[in-house]
Formats: C-alpha cells, structure tokens, sequence
C-alpha cells in the first residue's frame, strides 16, 4: 500500500508555528519582523533593506588590531568607582524646557509643557534575554513605571541598546503615552501588544503634533536590526518643537552631510541630544566619534551640547571615559555650550550649571 505523503506547504506551516511559538515564549524581546510590503513606499527602502544617504566610510582597523584593543584596553572600559546616580522624580514643568539624562541615550524632555521620553532603555541587560549581552554599569536612575505623565515616547531605531522589550511593555501598561517610531519599527510594538492606536509610524520627513509639540522625523546614518535581521527597519533622528522652544536628538549616526541640512531647515534648537560614545575606527560610519558630535552640533545650529549615548553600556573598546573627556575638551576648544549631567540629574536649558567633571571621580 503507498503511503501518504504530507504536502510541503503543510510541514513548512507546522515549522513556521513551532519557531513562532518557541519565540513568543522564549524570546518575545526579538520583536516582529516587517513585512516589506509595508515599507515599499519608502525612497529610502529597496531590494527588501532602507538604506543611508551616503555610502559607508571604509573601516581602517583590523580584526587582530581590534583583539589588541580589547586585551590592552578591558580593565579601562569600566569606571573602578560607583557611578554617581541621581535617583527619584520632579515635579512636572509647564514651561520652559529641562532636560533629564537617564543614562545612554535615554532621556526625558520636559518642553513647554508637554513631557516625551526619548529611548528609553531602563533594564539591566541591552540584550533579548536576560544574563546574555552588555549589562548595565549603573543603575537606572527611574523605573519605567516612574513616568505616569508621558506624553510621548519616541524611538530613534530598534536596538536592542534604544528600543528595550520590557521598558515597552510597562510603559504601555502605566502610562497613556503614545509611541513614535520610524518606519518599520511598529511592527515589533504591534508584537508586544501596543495598542494600535497608540502608535506613530514615520518616514524621514513625516510629521506628527503630539501634545503641542511637533515632532519630525529626519535623517541619521546608521542601521537597524536585531538577531538575524538588518536593514528592515527604519533609523532617524529627531526634531522636537513647541511653541516656545526646539531640541534635536541625533539617536545613532555616524558624522554626515546631512546635519548641515537639519540645521538649515529646522534650526536653531535651544538644545541638542548628540550620541559620543561607542565609536570604533571599525565602523567609522554608524557612530561619531566625540569630536564629530560636536561638529554635528555645530551643523544644526544645536544651543546647548547635552551628550548621551556614553557611560552606561560597554559597546565598543574604547575607555570608559574617552567620550565624555574628548566631547568636553572639543566643546571648550570651539566654544560650544555643554551641559554634562549625571545619571538621573536635570538641566535647565535657560540656566544650565557649568561643567562640573564628576566623572573623574570614579574613572
């Protein structure tokens, strides 16, 4: 008697469950994976990837060279004191414009009265699982659940570093805040059961008025993706205005022609959230160096240097205070006002503290 042969489209169909059901209850923090269909319509999508509006810098280091980093150089990537962390919350402003860093790039922005969370990475592992990937070098300076009068949260892109599984899910939960996120990035918050109808989806250049604030979309040099995708999601920075004052956050990028053109169109800012850490002369293209956030800054007509993406992750080989020690020395040496704040601490963007180098402290 011949036997039966099972179609091929039901046993890829069976697979297909069995990975989805394996990732949902082991790994929910992978996210969704967008369907291209969906971002077609992007000048900045094709061949199934978004891609940068310059071409790549070519790398100058090598594999051997990046292994003598790494062995001559471990002992130096963590501050040998406690980092100084600010901890518990403020009484919301109206008015005005302050500025909370609460380590790497996440950041809480109090603007004319409205208050957006750009970010917002507060767990201990940037990683999909708990225990795997870079751990935290200090503590975070607020829980997700601390933020019950959001406005707004807003990504730049969807590493694991920015866009955070758990943090996702809390803020869904205790906050009525909507969600902004380039294209492609709502897939993994529709996946972690976002409501739909808090959720904003833009392309660079889209726009969305979210509490009286403007917020818009415009372009960085960088790339997205995590486990084993890339490029099927869209990054950006941010231009963030009111009635009364106006903030660029770069989110990742490496140094390109394109700030001059974000200065010229929607500056000056009163303030900027420029990333200066985890450089490497492996991907000179994804990320600035300090000196390059500051020229960054100088191109938008930026007001007041906040630099975030440093201190509370090990992403890359150089010492742990490199980034904050070039940003502050290349500000002072081309007059460019910066605020450096610790973990959790505010400023004031009308009236902020001079520089008080609190991390050679515990470097």
């Amino acid at each position: 008697m011949r036997a039966r042969t099972v179609p091929r489209r039901l046993v890829g169909s069976v697979l297909d469950g069995g990975v989805e059901f394996a990732r949902r209850t082991f790994m929910p923090g992978l996210g969704g994976v967008p369907h291209p269909a969906e971002l077609a319509g992007s000048a900045r999508f094709s061949d199934g990837q978004f891609h940068n509006p310059e071409s790549p810098q070519p790398a100058n280091s090598t594999r051997s060279g990046l292994l003598r980093e790494a062995l001559r150089r471990d002992r130096l990537r963590k501050p040998r004191r406690t980092v100084p962390v600010v901890h518990g919350t403020t009484t919301p402003a109206s008015s005005g414009l302050y500025v909370t860093w609460l380590g790497h790039a996440s950041t809480l922005v109090e603007i004319d009265g409205a208050r957006l969370l750009f970010d917002p990475m507060l767990s201990r592992w940037s990683s999909p699982l708990p225990g795997i990937g870079p751990r935290r070098i200090h503590p975070a300076p607020r829980r997700a659940h601390e933020f019950p009068e959001l406005d707004a949260v807003v990504f730049s892109h969807d590493h694991y570093d920015h866009l955070d599984h758990a943090t996702v899910r809390t803020l869904a939960r205790t906050s009525n805040a909507v969600f902004v996120v380039p294209l492609g990035v709502a897939t993994h918050l529709r996946y972690w059961n976002v409501p739909e109808e808090r959720i904003v989806e833009r392309d660079w250049e889209g726009e969305v008025d979210v509490a009286g604030i403007r917020l818009t979309a415009t372009a960085a040099q960088h790339f997205s993706g995590r486990a084993f995708t890339r490029d099927n999601t869209l990054w950006a920075s941010w231009v963030v205005a009111g009635p009364q004052h106006r903030l660029f956050y770069s989110g990742d990028s490496g140094y390109f022609s394109g700030y001059a053109e974000i200065g010229a169109e929607y500056g000056p800012f009163d303030a900027a959230l420029v990333q200066i850490g985890a450089y490497s002369a492996a991907w000179p293209d994804v990320h600035m160096t300090p000196e390059e956030g500051v020229t960054a800054h100088t191109d938008v007509r930026g007001g007041l240097l906040i630099p975030v993406h440093w201190g509370t992750f090990q992403l890359a080989l150089h010492r742990w205070s490199d980034p904050v020690d070039r940003v502050w020395a290349e500000a002072k040496a081309v007059g460019v006002p910066i605020a450096v704040p610790r973990p959790g601490e505010r400023v004031d963007v009308a009236a902020p503290e001079p520089v008080e180098p609190w991390w050679e402290a515990v470097q």
